[in-house]
């Protein structure tokens, strides 16, 4: 069970991030000795805690941080938002906002993923011979390259053809005309 201590100037405030708390399983309200302080007060006010969840602008994110607040939520926070917080608080990881991320980091959190190129020539030649239900060990010997070679181009196709396995991928290649059976 995780002991949060809840810290607020606004009584309504107070009163909310309380009943959050109060209804979320593995968390109890305490006034002492807390696990995780959850608080919306300025970083000069900060009582020491073990872990810190803050609610408030992300505008002092890294100031905080650097004071031990082990998780930073804009005011706007879900209760499952602030419960996952304090959960991850006490379990020594730390949680943020994507928008404070940004702050932080300085560029957007969220950067589009690039799709893979297409398969060389060799990766094509590999997965040809996956199809035909060759072993890397003999994938290897009928191309005259190394065994883990052979695995990193397979890796290279799974990736670039978003499969997860050697099936998915030989199946994949077939629909993408890429290899014929």
């Amino acid at each position: 069970m995780i002991r949060v201590q809840v810290s607020a100037r606004d009584p309504l405030l107070r009163e909310g991030l309380e009943a959050v708390i109060t209804d979320a399983d593995g968390l109890s309200l305490t006034q002492s000795r807390p696990d995780v302080l959850v608080s919306s007060a300025p970083r000069d006010e900060l009582e020491p805690a073990p872990s810190i969840v803050m609610i408030g602008d992300a505008a002092w994110s890294a100031a905080l941080l650097r004071l031990g607040v082990r998780a930073i939520l804009p005011p706007d926070a879900s209760a499952a938002e602030i419960v996952g917080a304090v959960s991850a608080a006490a379990g020594g990881l730390a949680a943020l906002d994507p928008s404070q991320l940004e702050t932080l980091v300085g560029e957007p959190a969220m950067q589009p993923v690039a799709e893979p190129g297409p398969l060389t020539s060799r990766e094509l030649e590999v997965l040809r011979m996956l199809a035909d239900g060759i072993a890397n060990k003999n994938i290897a010997w009928n191309l005259k390259i190394s065994e883990h070679t052979v695995k990193f181009h397979v890796a290279q196709i799974l990736a670039k053809l978003n499969a997860g396995t050697r099936t998915e991928a030989v199946t994949i290649g077939i629909r993408k005309g890429l290899i014929m059976v």
